[in-house]
């Protein structure tokens, strides 16, 4: 989570970027009261993400429901990445560094026990759709400072 965290949008490559607009995107059409997945699913197809667009939605409802906390995401034109937003892409890339226990040892101190399997399974089909579109999240830039 730390080598996301107020990290300009910037020093993120595309995987990332496309998961924090994502995010704030889907909370933005939350709070304005519309469904978010058909305001979502232009981007998702672009990105060659489309497959990935139920699990995204369900992650964050999920999130939404179940989080331990109530998460803050930053507005659309944020130029930095948030804390819990920093968390969902460490979640999501956590699967593939750490393996489905740590991953879960994570995700027991962000949301309700009784989602912690389903969301395990959900960001495994997300993690499976960013690598098949190739813009798996990686590490911020180095040399990129934080802002």
């Amino acid at each position: 989570m730390y080598q996301y965290v107020d990290r300009p949008l910037a020093a993120l490559d595309e995987g990332s970027r496309f998961l924090v607009w994502s995010m704030r995107a889907w909370v933005t059409a939350i709070g304005h009261g519309h469904c978010p997945a058909p305001l979502l699913a232009p981007a998702f197809a672009r990105w060659r993400m489309i497959g990935a667009l139920q699990p995204f939605h369900r992650a964050m409802v999920l999130f939404n429901r179940d989080a331990l906390d109530r998460l803050a995401f930053c507005s659309m034109g944020c130029a930095n990445v948030s804390e819990h937003e920093a968390v969902i892409l460490e979640l999501v890339t956590s699967l593939r560094d750490r393996g489905p226990a740590a991953t879960r040892a994570t995700l027991e101190l962000v949301i309700a026990e009784d989602s912690v399997g389903d969301m395990l399974e959900t960001l495994s089909r997300i993690g499976a759709s960013l690598a098949i579109a190739g813009i798996f999240p990686g590490e911020p830039v180095v040399g990129q400072r934080r802002a």
